[in-house]
């Protein structure tokens, strides 16, 4: 199993650089770079000047923000810069923050996503031979490209594009196109991931004549090199989900949970602008049924139990610099199969 670090969206990019240098030195696979307050390309820049040997993957960069020819840009100069380390994580956010958040049209993700994903594959297919490109589809048309604006044949090749999935539909179009998919905090408890995840993902697979993707599961963990350490990054965590489980698309993995009424609760409070009052909620029984808590001792073998035949990927936090360090290191490399099982 790979494991990924995920970056805390809220770092200064400042510490950027010290950051991706020290997830290197772990023994990280690689890094997932959010997009919540800075743009995922310009954090990703940053990583590939600062490592030489991780996967630096955006997880995710919003598509409907963005156009495909933007993205496709951004993507390709990633893959050039960093020698083909960088790789493509695509979302949708949802319709409230594209409208709202962002001032962006909406329309049936699903459907959108796929025309997003085929005029990136038509736009990386003609800068890798400098040719014209040409795609006409539902949501995007794409039909000019002079010579002078392809950035033309390089050495390395275009990265692969990876989907944020939560629903079926969504997990569908990656296994039908998609080179892996990145699970959500909210569906990536392994009944979900079995029960729906994989079967989508056959099933789209199916479609496309071709084999399933791997699936990097971004699930909630609060880890730490002590009981201290564990108990505060569950606090942060408690927070964390309070807010993501408020959003009415990830009521249907609390009923699946057996907490129906939770997101009433914690709508009710998002009305009102209570967002303070949100943690609250989650009490520590709802905690323990939402959140996979272990010391980095336990960890490896909590993570195996859980996800082993599932996945292929996961994604854990990168703590601060610490005395726990080199039991982090351990716990890396027992994911990865190189250390004690």
């Amino acid at each position: 199993m790979k494991v990924f670090a995920a970056l805390d969206p809220r770092l200064p990019l400042t510490q950027v650089p010290g950051t991706a240098r020290r997830v290197e030195e772990l023994g990280y696979d690689g890094l997932h770079i959010p997009e919540t307050i800075h743009d995922s390309f310009a954090v990703a820049l940053l990583a590939a000047e600062h490592t030489t040997r991780i996967t630096l993957r955006t997880a995710i960069t919003l598509a409907f923000v963005r156009s495909p020819t933007l993205v496709a840009y951004n993507a390709w100069d990633l893959a050039t810069f960093s020698r083909g380390r960088f790789e493509l994580g695509l979302g949708t956010q949802i319709k409230q923050n594209i409208e709202d958040r962002f001032g962006m049209p909406w329309t049936e993700p699903v459907t959108r996503m796929g025309d997003y994903v085929a005029a990136l594959r038509e736009l990386f297919a003609a800068f890798a031979t400098g040719g014209p490109v040409h795609h006409e589809g539902e949501n995007y048309r794409l039909t000019r490209l002079q010579p002078y604006f392809n950035p033309g044949p390089g050495d390395t090749a275009a990265p692969p594009v990876f989907l944020g999935a939560v629903n079926a539909g969504m997990c569908r179009l990656a296994g039908q196109f998609a080179d892996g998919v990145i699970t959500h905090s909210t569906n990536s408890d392994p009944g979900y991931l079995a029960e729906v995840v994989c079967p989508a993902l056959r099933e789209g697979a199916d479609r496309g004549s071709r084999t399933p993707p791997g699936i990097v599961v971004a699930a909630p963990i609060a880890t730490g090199g002590d009981e201290t350490a564990v108990r505060r990054e569950r606090e942060r965590m408690r927070r964390l989900l309070a807010f993501l489980y408020s959003t009415p698309s990830y009521r249907p993995a609390l009923t699946r949970l057996g907490l129906p009424d939770l997101f009433d609760r914690l709508r009710t409070l998002v009305r009102a602008e209570r967002w303070d009052r949100l943690s609250a909620v989650l009490t520590d029984d709802v905690l323990d049924i939402l959140l996979l808590c272990a010391d980095y001792d336990t960890l490896p073998e909590l993570v195996r139990e859980r996800y082993d035949g599932l996945a292929e990927g996961i994604v854990l936090p990168v703590p601060p610099t610490g005395p726990a360090d080199a039991r982090l290191r351990l716990a890396i490399e027992s994911l990865r199969g190189q250390g004690p099982q």
